[in-house]
C-alpha cells in the first residue's frame, strides 16, 4: 500500500473511532420527551421529600378524672353575674325575725352549711375558691374551735361564719337563760376565734320559740334563718311543690363526706331555676 492510502485509511479509522465515542455518550440520556430510565430519577423530577416518623395524629387533651377537684369545676354552671344586692330593711323589736328565705325579688339564692362536727372535706376549700361560691357557714363553737384553721381557709376564701349554738340542743322549751347561754356563749366564741362577731344565727333543727328569737336579740342576732331546700350526697329536696329554687331562698347542707356533691347539686339547682348565688351577708345587714 501506498504512503497516500495509508494516510487516508488512518484518517477515516480516526473519524471512526470518534464517532462510536459519542454515539456511547449520548445513548446515556434518553431522547426527549422520553420516560426517564427505571432506576433513576429524570433531573427534570422534583427531589423526593424525606420521610419523617410521626405518632398519631394529637389528641384532645382527656376529660378529668371522676370525683377530682377539675372534674367538679368542670361542672360548675355559668352564673350571670349578680346585680348590686338591695340590702333588706331590718325592723327593730324584742325578737328577731325568721325568715325561710330572704324577703328579696332579686335572682339570686343563699347556699348555707351547718354544723362542722361530723366532716370536712379538704378538697372543699379549693371547690369554693376556684368556683367562687359564696357560701354561709353557721357553726357550732366547739366544731369551729376545734378545726379553725379549716374554717379560716373556707373564710379566706369568701365565705361567712355565723352562730348555730354551743351544743346544737334543741331549744324550744328551754328556759330563757339556757337559751340565752346557748346563743350569746357561741357567738363569743366564734368572735374570739375569727376575729368578728356573728349577726345572723340558725336554731338547731330549725326549732325556735319565742325565749329562742328574743335570746338571739339580746345576743345582738339580727336575724334567724331556717330554709326553703336541703341538699344531701348531692341530691336536691324541695319543700314546696313547685320544685323550683326561688329568689331569696336559703339552701341548708351540712360538713359532711359528700358536700363536693351538695355544693355541686345546690348549684346546678341554682342555675337551673335561673338564679345566681350570693351572700346572706350582702342582703341582711
Amino acid at each position: 500500500m501506498s504512503s497516500h492510502h495509508v494516510r487516508r485509511f488512518l484518517a477515516v479509522l480516526s473519524l471512526l473511532t470518534l464517532s462510536a465515542s459519542t454515539a456511547c455518550a449520548d445513548g446515556a440520556r434518553p431522547a426527549a420527551g422520553s420516560p426517564p430510565v427505571s432506576g433513576g430519577p429524570s433531573q427534570s423530577a422534583p427531589p423526593s421529600p424525606a420521610t419523617t416518623l410521626s405518632g398519631p395524629p394529637a389528641s384532645p387533651s382527656a376529660p378529668p378524672a371522676p370525683k377530682t377537684l377539675a372534674w367538679y369545676l368542670a361542672q360548675v354552671p355559668a352564673f350571670p353575674p349578680a346585680r348590686p344586692p338591695q340590702r333588706v330593711q331590718l325592723t327593730p323589736g324584742p325578737s328577731v325575725p325568721l325568715w325561710f328565705r330572704v324577703p328579696t325579688d332579686q335572682k339570686v339564692a343563699f347556699i348555707t352549711i351547718d354544723d362542722g362536727a361530723l366532716a370536712r372535706p379538704p378538697a372543699v376549700i379549693d371547690f369554693i375558691r376556684e368556683a367562687h361560691i359564696p357560701v354561709t357557714m353557721f357553726l357550732n363553737s366547739p366544731a369551729a374551735a376545734a378545726h379553725p384553721d379549716y374554717f379560716k381557709q373556707i373564710e379566706a376564701a369568701g365565705g361567712m361564719i355565723e352562730n348555730h349554738t354551743i351544743s346544737h340542743t334543741s331549744l324550744p322549751g328551754r328556759s330563757y337563760a339556757y337559751q340565752k347561754h346557748e346563743i350569746c356563749g357561741a357567738a363569743d366564741k366564734l368572735e374570739q376565734l375569727f376575729g368578728k362577731r356573728p349577726t345572723l344565727f340558725r336554731p338547731p333543727f330549725g326549732s325556735r320559740d319565742a325565749n329562742t328569737l328574743k335570746a338571739a336579740r339580746d345576743c345582738g342576732m339580727i336575724a334567724a334563718l331556717h330554709w326553703r331546700e336541703t341538699v344531701d350526697k348531692g341530691k336536691v329536696r324541695y319543700q314546696t311543690p313547685t320544685k323550683v329554687v326561688k329568689p331569696g331562698d336559703i339552701m341548708l347542707m351540712h360538713f359532711r363526706p359528700a358536700l363536693m356533691d351538695d355544693l355541686l347539686g345546690a348549684l346546678r339547682a341554682i342555675h337551673k331555676s335561673g338564679l345566681t348565688p350570693a351572700l346572706l351577708t350582702d342582703y341582711i345587714q
